[in-house]
């Protein structure tokens, strides 16, 4: 009996239950698999090797650019800027407030392109102004929490690049386009929620803006909204790479900050050059030791064993979609966006496209399907970061998420099965 699965699988599992660093856990459980595939000498070379060519893509330079350009716009003063626009927007409907912590963790996340830096930023304003406005403080939370996932379907989205790595080669710009429409059902979906808690809590009506003032706060915002306009429609439109408007998005976001609304100084820079490093030194070292990983899954033709699995187990596409989201809920339950996108498409993909599934289409469902992973316990990085800037507890804010669960499970059954909601965009604009 071939020996190296199970090592592969309990090595894994239990240096995650040890609470070993994640990228660490898939590089000691990738080494010592290979131990029982090949001698040891070859497998240090082999595993070193699968990690540097893992990192060695020109569309990963795109990564640490937008998370760049993500640490310059959250201190620049853009969250404040998002949510008064917001406010103008929808802050004078009943509940008004969920609904402006939505649309402006909306606007952030597409900006900055970080979940986390959205739950942050406009948290950090939001959730206080609720609290003190008579809002329950583990809804608030919930709503920003649930609200700032969307910033990974809504370019720019470094999961979207990744995904576009592991896939082999899918356009990092038409996954871009893609990620629009499903992005804006999410919040449309939980301000939905919002709707209807808001009714059912009978939470104030927030005070109308003049068209004026409204006028003003728009123009104010204005300069931040348009990063994502140059970014993808520098894109769309030929006239650079994902990779290239990445480098734009850090010349726009650094004169907008420094010299626009003049909020981060330059003193600053040295500080948030050394933070995009640790999170960029990270997210590589995610990105390497995954790659391996992947790659000794195929060696060992787990992806091929599973695809046939699944296809003999039942002919039909509904039911096999169905247990292939379900066993991606449960991985983003305990794992993190980027190894889970980058093991698991290699083992996925062939399954669903010999089913006539589109790789653009698994794309946006994969990447949706673990968002709702990084809200949910044990090891939501979201849920935490929530946790400490809502001054809650996990299992209340798990409590307050269930009806936003809800809703994003149902969007996602609906991209799962609606492959238009998907590919419209891209196809319309010829991708």
């Amino acid at each position: 009996m071939d020996l190296s699965v199970p090592v592969l699988i309990i090595s894994f599992a239990l240096l995650l239950a040890l609470s070993v660093p994640i990228a660490f856990s898939l590089g000691i459980a990738t080494l010592l698999t290979m131990f029982f595939t090949i001698a040891p000498g070859p497998a240090i070379t082999t595993v070193a090797q699968r990690m540097a060519t893992g990192i060695n893509s020109f569309a990963l330079l795109a990564i640490p650019f937008f998370i760049l350009s993500g640490q310059l716009m959250g201190r620049g003063g853009i969250a404040r800027r998002l949510i008064d626009f917001a406010r103008a927007l929808v802050g004078a409907l009943p509940g008004g407030l969920a609904y402006v912590n939505v649309l402006a963790c909306m606007f952030f996340g597409a900006i900055s392109g970080s979940s986390v830096a959205a739950a942050s930023a406009i948290g950090g304003f939001m959730i206080p102004i609720m609290n003190k406005e008579g809002y329950d403080k583990n809804f608030n939370t919930a709503v920003t929490v649930s609200a700032a996932t969307t910033g990974l379907l809504i370019p720019p989205s470094n999961v979207l690049i990744v995904f576009s790595l592991a896939s082999g080669g899918v356009s990092i710009a038409a996954l871009f386009i893609a990620g629009y429409l499903p992005g804006i059902l999410v919040g449309l979906g939980l301000m939905s929620v919002c709707a209807v808690v808001s009714t059912m809590r009978k939470y104030p009506v927030g005070a109308g803006v003049p068209m004026l003032a409204g006028l003003k706060i728009m123009l104010k915002a204005v300069p931040s909204l348009l990063l994502v306009v140059i970014v993808i429609g520098g894109i769309i439109a030929g006239v650079f790479t994902a990779t290239e408007a990445s480098a734009v998005a850090v010349l726009y976001s650094l004169i907008l900050s420094v010299l626009v609304y003049k909020e981060v100084k330059v003193a600053e820079l040295p500080e948030i050059l050394l933070k995009t490093v640790e999170t960029t030194a990270i997210v590589m070292l995610l990105i390497g030791t995954s790659t391996a990983m992947s790659w000794i899954l195929s060696y060992e033709n787990i992806p091929q064993d599973i695809s046939a699995r699944l296809i003999a187990l039942t002919g039909s596409k509904f039911l096999i979609l169905l247990i292939i989201n379900a066993i991606l809920l449960i991985v983003g339950m305990f794992m993190d966006m980027t190894p889970a996108v980058l093991i698991f498409t290699p083992i996925m993909l062939p399954v669903v496209t010999r089913l006539g599934m589109e790789p653009l289409h698994f794309g946006i469902m994969m990447v949706l399907n673990l968002c709702i992973g990084i809200c949910t316990p044990p090891v939501g990085s979201l849920l935490f970061v929530g946790c400490g800037v809502g001054n809650t507890r996990i299992t209340e804010l798990t409590r307050a998420l269930v009806p936003f669960f809800a809703v994003m499970i149902l969007v996602l059954l609906l991209i799962t099965y609606i492959p238009w909601i998907s590919l419209a965009l891209p196809k319309a604009l010829g991708y």
